[in-house]
């Protein structure tokens, strides 16, 4: 029988959950996503991680006959093969027959691991490799449950003995992403003096997260449509020295839930349903549990954004970040505060409820 377990707990102690001939590892937080598969390549491939019998797929344009052809194929190394396909979404919604068909038969000679943002419960695929694989769900339900899962991955991980208080004082100064707080984790076992015991007034002072909570401050103003102190916030980033291709790291993360959830909307607009905003962004990852009327505001910053525009972001991420590596002749600056301004902009086709 299969099981299912949330990514905060799998990524503490893999070993206690046996790897299943299909692994699905869904959610909105890429950083569990992203530590999952790595753990799963350990348990299946060994410690060495044998090259040979591992082959990865991108989703957005892998074949089901070419998975299911490396699927079969004989381990060349070791007792089973493990073909991961990653941001799997659209592979699902194509093969989801021949999908649901092969968690029924499986291979036993290979582990497949889909990596997807959003997996309905409702669907018999899910409900398939919830009976017979492995569902490993990276979410984060409630602040408490962040805050105990940090306190345990700054001791099993980074080795540091992290109080209550100062979670709270960590998860106060920056964005409650989980890639964020592990890299500020990494600085307080560097820089700390003593890692038995880290106090709230160390973290407030070793921790750099007024900027990354300025970052996300900014981009918000943005889609609020409020370009003047959005600008007057990079400013500020700048002063203090954040690298501009830093700062559109953090915009990008933002970013890229707008975009997804704009995406979701109108595929379940596509397919003859009126989906609620409060769903789309639910799924989308967009909700901060940590804000007041978080959804509210996801909601309200999406209409504005517009469906146009939404499906416009990629399009814009990518170009500022080509143009930051060399492909403009603009200052750094100028292309930041060009994106800032694209986003912020009146929407041309409102997302309606």
């Amino acid at each position: 029988m299969g099981k299912g377990v949330s990514g905060l707990e799998y990524v503490l102690d893999a070993a206690r959950y046996p790897v299943q001939r299909v692994c699905v590892v869904h959610g909105d937080e890429l950083f569990l996503r992203r530590r999952s598969i790595a753990l799963l390549r350990q348990q299946v491939l060994g410690a060495d991680e044998g090259s040979f019998s591992f082959a990865s797929f991108d989703g957005q344009r892998a074949q089901w006959a070419d998975v299911l052809e490396e699927l079969e194929t004989a381990p060349m190394f070791g007792p089973a093969r493990l073909v991961v396909v990653e941001d799997a979404d659209q592979f699902v919604a194509r093969y989801r027959t021949e999908l649901e068909e092969y968690v029924a038969r499986p291979s036993r000679t290979a582990v497949l691991v889909l990596d997807l943002q959003t997996f309905s419960a409702a669907t018999r695929l899910y409900k398939a490799v919830a009976e017979k694989g492995l569902l490993i769900a990276c979410k984060v339900e409630s602040e408490a449950e962040l805050r105990k899962w940090l306190i345990d991955w700054a001791r099993h991980i980074h080795r540091l003995s992290l109080s209550h208080e100062a979670a709270e004082t960590l998860l106060e100064m920056v964005e409650p992403e989980l890639g964020l707080l592990d890299q500020e984790l990494a600085k307080l076992a560097l820089m700390a003096k003593t890692k038995t015991d880290i106090t709230p007034e160390l973290v407030g002072q070793l921790v750099s997260g007024g900027r990354a909570k300025t970052a996300f401050q900014m981009i918000e103003l943005a889609l609020d449509g409020n370009v003047r102190e959005a600008l007057v916030q990079l400013d500020r980033l700048l002063a203090l020295g954040e690298q501009p291709i830093g700062v559109l790291a953090q915009i990008s993360y933002v970013l890229r839930k707008y975009a997804l959830a704009t995406r979701i909307y109108l595929q379940a607009e596509a397919a003859g349903r009126r989906p609620d905003l409060g769903w789309v962004v639910d799924q989308a990852g967009l909700v901060n549990y940590r804000e007041k009327d978080a959804r509210q505001k996801a909601e309200r910053r999406l209409r504005r954004l517009g469906r146009h525009r939404g499906l416009k972001l990629y399009e814009w991420l990518l170009q500022a970040d080509l143009d930051l590596k060399g492909a403009s002749s603009l200052q750094p600056r100028w292309i930041l505060e060009r994106l800032l301004v694209q986003v912020a902009a009146p929407a041309e086709a409102v997302i309606r409820r």
